[in-house]
């Protein structure tokens, strides 16, 4: 028998988290493997609650959207406790990258019991440090763990537009930021140090992919890999809001990296700044969760995640 820790986000699928909660607990413990609800108020006590339990445990088991996992990845990153994921929230990146049953409680309570027997899949995660004045206003912030896509640019203001607001679902919502972003819009100035080397430019979006999509299904980096052990870096060059409309049209279909002004950079340490003199960057956001404000240092550090995944994964 097993001792499971599960945190539920009860906002998650537009307020069906409570649902998905009750009945993933439910499963779970039917199994007859122990439950322990670590769920908080908020997503920091649920958080301490999950860190300070991991020593009890054998595995975390989130049940939400990408920002459950974000906070799963965070308790378990680095230790030897596999994560289960019963993804019930409006994007779930993360879960469709991975092949987890999505909106399916029953399957994915199966596929977590059945993965339990069997070696955990071992993935890669990006290990960031974020300046974060609200929490720390001199210093960067304890490492966080990224597991999907972290994103500085224009991609990071949609994101934060397209939390505010409740409907549409997935990669409809994302669309209506980006139709609300593009108001006024004018590219970021960045210095980007990618494994040693500096490049000074203005940029419309830089994206630091684990993962191949964010935004509910759109496909950022379709090339990245969540194992090869290193970061895809994706660069949009300085454009005008048609060129923006343009291209983020291609992005729908992942054919973005064929446009000259989109460029892909593999990397195993990236530090992000904004250059003095230019329009700074927007809030850093991580598997769709606000970090804080740039510089960020991020390293790929491979095999720090153990997943409980499908058997063919």
């Amino acid at each position: 028998m097993s001792r499971l820790g599960v945190l539920v986000n009860p906002s998650a699928g537009h307020g069906r988290g409570t649902t998905g909660g009750r009945d993933a607990v439910a499963g779970l413990a039917r199994s007859g493997h122990e439950v322990i609800d670590l769920s908080g108020r908020t997503a920091a006590e649920a958080l301490a609650n999950a860190r300070a339990a991991l020593w009890e445990l054998d595995a975390v088991v989130v049940v939400g959207g990408d920002g459950m996992v974000h906070l799963g990845v965070n308790a378990v990153a680095g230790t030897n406790l596999p994560l289960g994921i019963v993804p019930f929230g409006s994007g779930n990146d993360f879960a469709r990258c991975m092949g987890l049953p999505v909106h399916d409680v029953p399957a994915a309570v199966a596929l977590i019991l059945a993965a339990l027997d069997r070696p955990p899949r071992i993935i890669d995660a990006i290990a960031t440090r974020v300046h974060n004045p609200e929490a720390a206003p001199e210093q960067e912030t304890a490492v966080e763990w990224t597991a999907c896509i972290l994103s500085a640019g224009f991609d990071a203001a949609v994101n934060g537009r397209a939390n505010d607001f409740t409907w549409p679902k997935g990669e409809a919502r994302y669309l209506r930021g980006v139709a609300a972003e593009l108001i006024g819009f004018r590219p970021y100035g960045y210095r980007l140090t990618i494994d040693g080397v500096v490049r000074e430019q203005d940029a419309t979006l830089v994206a630091l992919a684990n993962a191949r999509s964010f935004g509910g299904g759109i496909p950022i980096a379709p090339d990245a890999e969540v194992d090869d052990g290193l970061i895809d870096v994706v660069i949009g060059d300085a454009m005008g809001r048609g060129q923006v409309l343009r291209l983020f049209t291609k992005l729908l279909k992942g054919a973005h990296l064929g446009d000259p002004k989109v460029h892909v950079v593999r990397a195993r340490e990236v530090i992000m700044e904004a250059l003095p003199g230019h329009r700074s960057p927007p809030q850093v956001f991580a598997d769709g969760e606000p970090l804080g404000s740039l510089p960020i240092h991020a390293r790929l550090r491979p095999g720090a995640l153990r997943l409980l995944a499908p058997a063919d994964a």
